[in-house]
C-alpha cells in the first residue's frame, strides 16, 4: 500500500465578516467548506475551479499560513494544527509553498542568495557561510539560473526567472511536500512549459509531492497524477486524470472540460454553457451549491447536501444525479 503523505478531513476556513463602530462579526465567508483527500507520497495532485473557489485558501490552511476554522490536516501522521509552536518549526522545512506571484512575494531588499538561503540559515541546517553560499548556489542551478545570479536583485530578473527564485527558496530545505499555487498563471506560454518541466524534473530526482493549485486544465493535466475540482469552497469531484478527463462525472466538471481549449481546429464538441455567476461564498445557496447553475437540478439537490463517496474506481463525486442513475 502507498504511503499517504497528507490527508485533509472535513478542512474548512471561515473569514468573519465584520460591520459598524464596534466591528461585530455579521457573518462568515465560507471560503473553504468541508473539503477531504489524501495525497500519496511521490504524486502530484492537481486542484481546479473558478477563481473565488477556495483552492488557494486550502492549500495556505494546510500548510498553516491561515489557521483553520474546522477539520483536520495530517502531515506525516502529524495533525499540523495542534503542533505547538516548536513543533510546527520542526515540520516547516518539509512543507513549503510556491507562490502565485513572483513580483511580490520576494523581497526587492535582499539578494538571491539571501532569499534563498534565510530559511536555511533561520532553522540551524546551514551555519556556516561558506557552506551556505556552496548550497544556495548548486540549488539555483538546479533550476536553471546561473551561479553569478546570487548577488543579484530581484528586479534585475525576468518573471519567469523570478518564479526560479520562488522554486529555489522552496527546494532549498529539501522538503517532502510542497504546495505549488498557480506557479505558472502570470508568466507567458513558452516559459510555463519551462516551470512545468522543471517541477517535473525534480520530482524525478527528489520524490517531492505536489499539490498543484492552477486554473489552466491543460497544465494540470500535463503535470497531475490525480484532479480535484473545487466549487464555492468544496470538493465536487476527484479521480484520476485520465478518468477525469475521459469520462467527468459531476456537471461543473463537465462544463469546465468543455470550455477548455483543444489543439484540434477540425474538432467539434458541443460547449456546456453554465447561467449565472458563482454565488457568494458568504452565503452559498442551501443543498448542491452547484444548483443554481447546473441544467440537471433536481428538487432534492436546493434541500440535501450531496455525499462525496466513491462511484468506482476511486473516482469520488458529490451529485445527487449520480444517486438517481444507480
Amino acid at each position: 500500500m502507498s504511503e499517504i503523505n497528507l490527508s485533509v478531513r472535513d478542512l474548512k476556513k471561515y473569514f468573519p465578516i465584520k460591520a459598524g463602530v464596534l466591528q461585530k462579526t455579521v457573518g462568515h465567508v465560507k471560503a473553504v467548506d468541508g473539503v477531504s483527500f489524501d495525497i500519496v507520497k511521490g504524486e502530484t495532485l492537481g486542484i481546479v475551479g473558478e477563481s473565488g473557489c477556495g483552492k488557494s485558501t486550502t492549500g495556505r490552511a494546510i500548510i498553516r499560513l491561515f489557521e483553520k476554522t474546522g477539520g483536520d490536516v495530517y502531515f506525516n501522521g502529524k495533525e499540523v494544527h495542534s503542533l505547538n509552536h516548536k513543533e510546527l518549526r520542526a515540520i516547516r522545512p518539509k512543507m513549503q509553498m510556491i507562490f502565485q506571484d513572483p513580483y511580490s512575494s520576494l523581497n526587492p531588499r535582499m539578494t538571491v542568495g539571501q532569499i534563498v538561503g534565510e530559511a536555511l540559515l533561520d532553522h540551524g541546517i546551514i551555519t556556516d557561510k561558506v557552506e551556505l553560499r556552496k548550497k544556495v548556489m548548486k540549488t539555483i542551478e538546479e533550476c536553471g539560473l546561473a551561479s553569478y545570479h546570487i548577488d543579484r536583485y530581484p528586479h534585475e530578473f525576468s518573471g519567469g526567472q523570478r518564479q526560479r527564485i520562488g522554486i529555489a527558496r522552496a527546494l532549498a530545505l529539501d522538503p517532502d511536500f510542497i504546495i505549488a499555487d498557480e506557479p505558472v498563471s502570470a508568466l507567458d506560454v513558452s516559459i510555463q512549459a519551462q516551470i512545468i518541466n522543471l517541477l517535473m524534473d525534480l520530482q524525478k530526482e527528489r520524490g517531492f509531492t505536489y499539490l498543484f493549485i492552477s486554473h489552466d486544465l491543460s497544465v494540470v493535466e500535463h503535470i497531475s497524477t490525480r484532479v480535484g475540482v473545487m466549487y464555492l469552497g468544496s470538493m465536487v469531484e476527484l479521480a484520476n486524470k485520465k478518468d477525469m478527463y475521459k469520462n467527468p462525472l459531476h456537471p461543473y466538471t463537465q462544463a469546465l472540460l468543455s470550455a477548455a481549449p483543444v489543439p484540434d481546429p477540425t474538432a467539434e464538441r458541443k460547449r456546456i454553457i453554465l447561467t449565472g455567476d458563482i454565488p457568494s461564498p458568504a452565503n452559498p445557496p442551501s443543498g448542491c451549491k452547484f444548483h443554481t447553475r447546473c441544467p440537471y437540478a433536481m428538487p432534492i439537490c436546493k434541500t440535501d447536501i450531496p455525499e462525496f463517496k466513491d462511484r468506482g474506481n476511486k473516482h469520488f463525486v458529490a451529485c445527487h444525479l449520480l444517486d438517481k442513475n444507480n
